[in-house]
């Protein structure tokens, strides 16, 4: 039972989804990287092999509060055509909890309907797929409790303001501090 979840498919831009899930660790945020394949060693997209916590039919959506989308290709597609995890990214969206894109990732979530209504970002070539969005050049978009960043360069500042989502400013200024990121 973790408090967030980072989905990593065959494909996902390695510092997208680890930058993330180093930073949600070291300020305490149970975190677990859940495999959207049916294996559980997943090859990022520059060849680096990750063995993920659990494979997606393990994890228990109640308990966490952040769902969170790297990018990457073929990683996104990957994300994007899994059903299960549309469902859980429908669901968790209409119950409050938080959830997440990096880079080509919030495509998932604008194909979902997840983005209507909000201001959001992604990785250049991407902004037609965030259907109903009003689409920033910013690093990173909070709206609500969709937070989206436009790729690899912007992972820290998004790891950082997820922090600063689930344990305050201070803590997210603290790690900010501590890992010198200007």
């Amino acid at each position: 039972m973790a408090e967030a979840y980072v989905f990593l498919a065959d494909g996902f831009e390695e510092i997208e989804g680890l930058t993330v899930v180093d930073l949600l660790r070291r300020a305490g945020v149970d975190t677990q990287m859940v495999s959207c394949m049916d294996h559980i060693v997943i090859t990022g997209s520059h060849g680096i092999e990750v063995k993920a916590d659990l494979l997606f039919n393990e994890a228990d959506a109640a308990s966490a509060q952040l769902f969170v989308l790297p990018g990457g290709m073929p990683g996104t597609k990957h994300l994007a055509a899994h059903e299960g995890l549309a469902q859980l990214l429908k669901e968790q969206t209409a119950a409050g909890k938080k959830i997440a894109a990096i880079c080509a990732a919030p495509s998932v979530l604008g194909g979902l309907g997840l983005l209507a209504g909000k201001t959001a970002v992604c990785y250049p070539g991407f902004e037609e797929q965030l259907k109903g969005a009003t689409v920033t050049e910013n690093a990173v978009e909070v709206c609500g409790n969709v937070t989206t960043s436009r790729g690899m360069g912007t992972a820290v500042p998004c790891g950082l303001s997820l922090v600063g989502q689930l344990r305050g400013q201070k803590p997210a200024d603290e790690l900010a501090k501590g890992i010198i990121f200007a």
